[in-house]
Formats: C-alpha cells, structure tokens, sequence
C-alpha cells in the first residue's frame, strides 16, 4: 500500500537530516565553539549566548528518554486509521529534543512512563523518505 500522508519536503538546511536518516543514521548538528548539539537544523547555533555559525553534522546514538507525551484518539484525514497513536518528545541522550512518534507499544499511560528509554526506529515510509520514530529500549 501506498504512504497517503504528508511527507516532510527537506530544505538546504534540512537535507543532511534527512539524508541520514534515509541511509538509517540520526544526524544532528553540534556547534564546534561551544561543543553542544542542538535541533532542529539551521546554519547557527541557537543556544543562549554562542550564536556561532561554526557547526557540523554529526551522527548521534538514536539513544534517548520519553520527555513527555500525548496519546491522540482523534486522527485527522489520512491518520484517522491509525488512531490511537503517541505523539511524543524525546530527549536525546546527546541533549536535544525532537518531536516524534512512539512505536511498537500499547498507546496506554501505564505503557509509557516519564524518562523511560528509547531508541530510534527507522519508518521508510517511501523510497525517499525515510521517518524517525522511536520505540521502548530493549
């Protein structure tokens, strides 16, 4: 069957996420004057004080902890079907956080508990685009 839903369109700044995660590698960006990594991707760093247009691609663990959630029961045109499903935030073990989905889990509260660890899962959605879910840790 077909992806019949939006898919994200990469940008210059964006590429390289996207490339990586279609060759299954999470790539963020670190700046190298302050030495943090930071996302989402764009040409400076944003964090307070640094500013820095000094910054490269990296590839991180995939590795994080469910930072918060919330379990949609209502699902809008093509995600109606796969109601319900996490939304979630995820910290990465290298500092940031990016929203996701979680996967591979019973979409309950008692299922999903604060700080529980996870790990990346790669959704090759189409033969271009290639989606960063994550999943409990094993």
């Amino acid at each position: 069957m077909a992806y019949n839903k939006a898919l994200p369109q990469a940008t210059p700044e964006t590429q390289e996420f996207w490339d990586g995660l279609k060759r299954h590698e999470l790539r963020i960006q670190k700046c190298v004057d302050c030495d943090k990594f930071y996302f989402f991707p764009r040409p400076f760093c944003p964090l307070e004080g640094c500013s820095s247009s000094n910054v490269t691609w990296e590839t991180v663990s995939g590795k994080g902890k469910l930072h918060t959630y919330v379990i949609s029961h209502r699902g809008f045109g093509p995600w109606a079907e796969d109601t319900p499903y996490v939304i979630a935030v995820v910290e990465l073990d290298e500092g940031p956080r990016m929203m996701t989905n979680i996967v591979n889990v019973e979409p309950e509260p008692e299922n999903l508990p604060a700080d529980m660890p996870v790990e990346i899962v790669y959704a090759d959605v189409t033969d271009e685009v290639t989606l960063p879910h994550f999943q409990p840790a094993n």
